[in-house]
């Protein structure tokens, strides 16, 4: 049994990374940590090391349980790998999820006039009273 195996592939086995080379790009960006410190994709990760990936805006974290070179099964993973996320950072995920509902949905286009309208009015409502005259009260 191995004592070491590079960073890359261990990302891509415990199915961190959907490809290898996904792993390896995160690991140039500076996306993954050891001990704070940004790795290269060739650094061998041991038994009892933490690993943080920065995937915006939050910071996951997992310990290394056991190594293994190859892709393994779904189910396999969690005798590899312990999720050790704070739970501040998973505050932060569903943070993110509650603001990405406000916006408009993707792909449906520019604002109608009247949406256009509506969203002035609520980001900058205007002071028009019902006789036509500016009400600054």
């Amino acid at each position: 049994m191995k004592t070491e195996v590079r960073i890359d592939k261990w990302l891509w086995a415990v199915r961190l990374f959907k490809t290898r080379t996904l792993a390896a790009e995160a690991c140039k960006k500076g996306r993954v940590f050891m001990q704070n410190v940004a790795v290269k994709p060739s650094r061998n990760v041991k038994v009892g090391d933490v690993i943080s990936i920065r995937r915006n805006p939050v910071l996951f974290s997992f310990k290394v349980l056991a190594l293994s070179e190859n892709r393994m099964n779904a189910k396999l993973v969690p005798d590899f790998m312990l999720n050790v996320t704070t739970p501040d950072q998973l505050e932060l995920i569903e943070l993110s999820k509650l603001a990405g509902q406000t916006g408009r949905d993707r792909g449906t286009g520019r604002p109608t006039k009247k949406e256009r309208r509506e969203l002035d009015d609520f980001i900058e409502p205007t002071f028009i009273d019902e006789d036509g005259e500016w009400d600054f009260e």
